[in-house]
């Protein structure tokens, strides 16, 4: 991790849909920003939790039959999930891509280096009050092992 992180535009993920945010989050990117997530582990997911939980169960469990060292590599720990989810919206194969990819920082929680940065308001409806069926990433990462 870097200790300087100034050009860094900081996004508070609590109570922000992962989807909705990540979707803003990787048009910033490919616009070349540089953008820091934290409180990765409070976003949520909208949705019946059993079908939450049994869809990122199946991404975790596959494997290719030939070599099951290629297959897809899926987190458990919260903020590496919500990178691997910005990464699925990314053009990751192209160059622009990686280096978009390589501008994005996910913690939990606020580091002490940016404990004093106001963060930056992403125009997305907070839509808790209007979801009754949601679940937060912690609550996926620990039903998924963590």
């Amino acid at each position: 991790m870097r200790n300087d992180l100034k050009g860094y535009e900081v996004i508070d993920a609590e109570n922000l849909v992962l989807g909705r945010m990540g979707t803003s989050v990787a048009k910033m990117l490919m616009q070349g920003r540089k953008v820091a997530i934290v409180n990765a582990e409070k976003a949520i997911i909208t949705g019946n939790r059993s079908v939450i939980v049994a869809r990122y169960n199946t991404r975790r469990n596959l494997q290719e039959k030939e070599n099951p060292e290629h297959s897809p590599h899926w987190p458990r720990r919260p903020d590496l999930l919500v990178k691997r989810i910005i990464r699925g919206m990314l053009p990751y194969r192209k160059s622009s891509g990686k280096e978009a990819y390589r501008n994005l920082y996910v913690f939990i929680g606020v580091p002490e280096v940016l404990k004093g940065v106001k963060p930056k308001e992403v125009r997305i409806k907070n839509l808790t009050d209007v979801y009754m069926r949601y679940m937060t990433v912690s609550e996926l990462s620990e039903r998924l092992g963590y």
